[in-house]
């Protein structure tokens, strides 16, 4: 029987694959357990799914890691939080160098803890040259607001006299959200059985494929993203139109 990684077929993959990280907090209930439990035991996801994407030839994988509503929770589980990011990127550095993988990210990252900044920007840069997968961390990410931000700009370039009123489009807007250059992703994918984007990319996903899968993320593998992958490859994308039948 072949393997869901032999099904996928790899002339037909998403080349962006967005991932909302969810259920953490209640893997860790199960288990009787502080919900940190949760965040540390997924470290193990984001590992296998990076690498996954690697092994098949996605080009882009953007991991929704902190909301902008997240500030919300308990104060010891943000800063418990912050404090696993802060020892993730230090100790995950060779991996993305050896992986040839280069990080990116988006959201206001000013919001976060000093020493989360500069582990971030020690990654970045460290990893800027590296030409394989684009891994973006949200962090500190709100579509709402990326939205917010960028028509505060167009507006801004029209007050300029940069732009006419009747030269905004959607090529304009888009230039102007943080993920500019990025291609829109495909596949969304949605782990904890959850049915709502939760404020995320919510001008790129406009087309966007959704896959929703009970499992908690902590326990999300590869053999999960091949089959959410497969799943992709047997949708029909219409994009708003009707296909027109093959003869």
């Amino acid at each position: 029987m072949a393997t869901a990684k032999e099904n996928i077929d790899l002339a037909n993959l998403p080349q962006h694959v967005a991932v909302i990280m969810d259920g953490n907090g209640r893997w860790a209930k199960r288990k009787g357990a502080a919900r940190i439990f949760g965040h540390r035991n997924a470290i193990q996801a984001v590992k296998e799914i990076t690498e996954a994407c690697g092994e098949v030839g996605i080009r882009f994988l953007t991991l929704y890691a902190f909301s902008m509503e997240n500030w919300g929770r308990p104060k010891e589980e943000v800063e418990g939080l912050m404090e696993l990011l802060v020892n993730t990127l230090q100790k995950e550095i060779g991996t993305l160098m050896k992986n040839n993988i280069q990080l990116q990210t988006i959201g206001e990252v000013n919001h976060l803890p000093l020493a989360c900044q500069e582990n971030l920007k020690k990654a970045i840069n460290k990893t800027a040259m590296n030409t394989g997968l684009k891994l973006i961390l949200a962090l500190s990410y709100s579509g709402r607001r990326e939205l917010t931000e960028a028509m505060k700009k167009i507006a801004n370039q029209v007050k300029n006299g940069l732009v006419e009123p009747s030269e905004i489009t959607e090529k304009l807007i888009e230039d102007n959200l943080e993920t500019r250059g990025i291609p829109d992703p495909e596949l969304l994918i949605r782990t904890s059985g959850e049915m709502r984007v939760s404020n995320f990319l919510l001008w790129q996903i406009a087309y966007t494929e959704l896959y929703i899968t009970p499992k908690f993320w902590p326990d999300f593998r590869k053999e999960d993203l091949f089959e959410a992958l497969t799943a992709y490859q047997k949708r029909e994308r219409r994009f708003g139109k009707v296909m027109t039948p093959t003869v």
